[in-house]
């Protein structure tokens, strides 16, 4: 199977009820408070409230004890984009949009196509010519637009940016005026984790590539521990293709703030597509979190990406996108390293393919 950025196998099927909500919030005869309402239920129907399980195979496999992982491809189109493609949505509703831009390397793209398709607003993807997605006949059969541009994916987000302007589009982009929107959506997470095990872990560990989501579920520990909700703010361990991702380098580096890489440096390949970029656009928010909780940053081989999903399948049944596992391959780098004393851990394994 050619895995590349995208889970080729996502049928991107929603409950009955939820269509039947989508049918509601389409009609614009509809108040708009009756549509957000409705908007609102087919979130908490289809989004979030994803598996958390405790990987025993992998326990005996690398001798940890309660090692967790947290399966973000529960969600509707099998990544964790949904959740801030679905928070997006809701805002660009309230907002009386009709059209939502973004740029995508794949899963975020899909994600927001069916997120507006629900909405009834249109929405416009626009993707880099280099990149080698296998998610866009999910988009269009969502009836996205796609729009194919000669550029980085850096450049492609600064210019779809450029036309929601020009247009009166809402832009749906990483960073900027979206950072809190989308943080707080992914701090969720945090939520559920703690719902699931009773407290937080002793280390959670993620892939980053913009940072939003290892920021995002920083933060939501953050805001658990602050309200008396847990003892503990767990260690944040962030992962990335190797030496392509300026979080983890700058990291490294012992930087303060999240220095751009050189775009020359970037290579993409089937397995680190999701990850890599010399940008990253909440590479700032990243970095704090693994600097404030005490953590670690890792680069992760193609290799290694590729070995630990074909483990997942055989050791747990889960299929995995390579790229999805970058973090669970570092907490047990970082195991090997340090021999955790007895505990509880959780690596968030973000895509299913």
């Amino acid at each position: 199977m050619d895995l590349k950025d995208g889970v080729k196998t996502a049928e991107n099927k929603v409950s009955t009820e939820t269509s039947n909500l989508s049918l509601y919030v389409r009609n614009k005869e509809n108040t708009l408070i009756d549509r957000l309402e409705s908007y609102e239920d087919i979130t908490n129907i289809e989004v979030g409230d994803t598996g958390l399980y405790r990987a025993k195979t992998l326990e005996r496999e690398f001798n940890i004890r309660q090692l967790y992982t947290k399966y973000e491809g529960d969600n509707p189109t099998g990544t964790q984009k949904d959740r801030i493609a679905f928070a997006q949505i809701y805002d660009a509703l309230r907002r009386e949009f009709d059209v939502v831009s973004l740029a995508t390397c794949g899963n975020y793209g899909v994600a927001m196509a069916l997120a507006a398709n629900l909405a009834g607003i249109k929405c416009k993807i626009f993707i880099p010519e280099a990149y080698h997605t296998e998610r866009i006949k999910e988009m269009e059969i969502l009836n996205a637009e796609i729009i194919r541009l000669p550029a980085s994916y850096e450049e492609v987000v600064i210019k779809s940016s450029e036309l929601a302007r020009q247009n009166e589009w809402y832009d749906a982009n990483p960073g900027g005026a979206n950072t809190p929107l989308q943080i707080s959506a992914y701090s969720k997470i945090a939520n559920e984790i703690v719902e699931d095990l009773g407290d937080a872990p002793k280390y959670c560990a993620a892939p980053v590539s913009n940072g939003t989501l290892f920021a995002g579920i920083y933060r939501g520990f953050v805001s658990l521990y602050k309200r008396g909700k847990t003892s503990r703010i767990p260690k944040m361990i962030a992962a990335s293709s190797s030496r392509k991702n300026p979080i983890v380098q700058s990291f490294k580096l012992g930087l303060d703030v999240c220095k751009d890489l050189s775009p020359e440096v970037i290579k993409e390949t089937q397995y680190n597509e999701p990850l890599i970029n010399w940008h990253s656009f909440d590479g700032d928010e990243a970095l704090y979190a693994i600097r404030e909780s005490k953590g670690d940053a890792f680069n992760i081989s193609d290799k290694k990406l590729k070995d630990m999903s074909s483990l997942l399948l055989k050791k747990e049944g889960l299929r995995i996108l390579p790229a999805a596992t970058a973090g669970l391959i570092a907490l047990l780098e970082l195991d090997a390293k340090l021999d955790f004393e007895p505990d509880r851990f959780v690596a968030v394994l973000t895509a299913r393919y």
